[in-house]
């Protein structure tokens, strides 16, 4: 009897988990899909009246950042930066960066 009880409490938790999981899914499309409509239009007043649309105070001030962020931050952009001078070599645009190993 005891483990039908428990059988029973884990389909219903396994149901819940699957139900803020697709909702979870759906909160992230919606996010994207704001972000992308956000820089679509903006984009567009800017085009539009470029005097009146100050960029740089419609976005928010980043929050300060800590000298941890800093190099983690610094050594993410080092491996976009060597990821992407090898995708270009690879394709053989020309481009000669130097980068630090």
């Amino acid at each position: 009897m005891e483990y039908l009880a428990l059988f029973i409490a884990l389909v219903f938790v396994f149901g819940a988990i699957r139900r803020m999981s697709r909702r979870l899914d759906a909160l992230t499309q919606s996010y994207w899909e704001l972000r992308y409509d956000y820089t679509r239009l903006r984009s567009q007043v800017s085009r539009l009246d470029p005097e009146t649309v100050d960029v740089a105070a419609a976005e928010p001030p980043a929050p300060p950042v800590t000298e941890t962020e800093g190099a983690k931050a610094s050594s993410l952009a080092a491996k976009k930066l060597k990821r992407v001078t090898k995708q270009l070599r690879t394709l053989g645009t020309g481009v000669d960066t130097q980068v630090s190993e």
